[in-house]
């Protein structure tokens, strides 16, 4: 059997020193301020991600684009020259085109290198629901699953990945056409916080919305323990978007209620993501049913 290489993409928020343990290969998304364009690699060559959202406070509108197949095709091809095989963990087709583009640019690939082999799973998870679902993919790896049997556990388990967050408002959502008007109004009224979830589609829905940052963080939690029966044994990643005072208290109302504090990451939402929630926002994710 021939070896391979887990690929995931900066669109899975996870914590850099995290991500170092891994044996994983990121491909970049990019985005452009004022017509400048960053590739983001999710690791210190990326600088200072709070200059990110600092741009975005003083008016600054990023935006970002999905890998085009050209791009996939150069990527896979580096690691199938190497003699290896490739299980791709792709941001979900729910919120981007990308999953389609890596289907292309993987066919260009295999089509010029009968022997090589690309698989490119739908993660339907985005952000850090993304980094924790990569991490325990990472560790499905080495404990020696083949890619046929880890392309299968990814594909029954993607679902299992929770996601709940909160965004200052939904302006970013709502210009990225990641929301809709009808939605997006729920973000107007002073100091209502909206709440956010991913659907088993991969799609963003809204939730709810809370008065207060403290009422936000206190509904987040309160999701999080209708999912999880013991929290001593849960991986739990933390995401802020330039908010770390949001994601230390959700690390304490977690380890108040038995999350051992090595088994909580806390991650910076990268510009990627950051682009379509704006600053402010703070999450919680993790796998259940492992």
């Amino acid at each position: 059997m021939k070896d391979y290489v887990l690929v995931g993409d900066s669109t899975e928020d996870l914590n850099s020193d995290v991500l170092k343990t891994l044996d994983v290969r990121i491909i970049p998304f990019s985005y452009s301020v004022n017509d400048e364009i960053f590739p983001f690699y999710m690791d210190e060559r990326d600088g200072d991600i709070k200059d990110f959202y600092d741009k975005l406070r003083k008016g600054a509108m990023p935006v970002t684009s999905q890998i085009n197949p050209e791009s996939y095709k150069k990527f896979f091809e580096e690691i199938v020259k190497e003699g290896k095989d490739i299980l791709y963990l792709c941001f979900t087709s729910g919120l981007s085109g990308s999953y389609q583009s890596a289907v292309i640019g993987a066919d260009m690939v295999m089509e010029k290198y009968p022997e090589a082999r690309i698989e490119i799973v739908d993660s339907l998870v985005a952000s850090v629901g993304g980094g924790i679902l990569l991490y325990q993919v990472d560790k499905k790896k080495k404990e020696g699953l083949g890619i046929d049997k880890l392309k299968t556990w990814i594909e029954e388990n993607r679902n299992n990945t929770s996601h709940w967050f909160m965004v200052e408002d939904l302006f970013h959502l709502k210009r990225g056409g990641r929301v809709t008007t009808v939605e997006a109004m729920i973000g107007s009224a002073l100091k209502i916080k909206p709440i956010l979830s991913v659907d088993e589609e991969g799609k963003l829905v809204v939730k709810s919305k809370a008065r207060g940052t403290g009422k936000a963080l206190d509904y987040l939690i309160s999701r999080v323990e209708e999912e999880v029966s013991d929290f001593g044994i849960m991986h739990f990643n933390i995401g802020n978007a330039d908010a770390p005072e949001k994601a230390e208290k959700l690390m304490e109302m977690l380890i108040e209620r038995g999350a051992k504090p090595e088994n909580i990451f806390i991650s910076s939402i990268g510009p990627i993501i950051g682009t379509h929630v704006g600053p402010g926002m703070a999450a919680v994710a993790y796998v259940t049913n492992l």
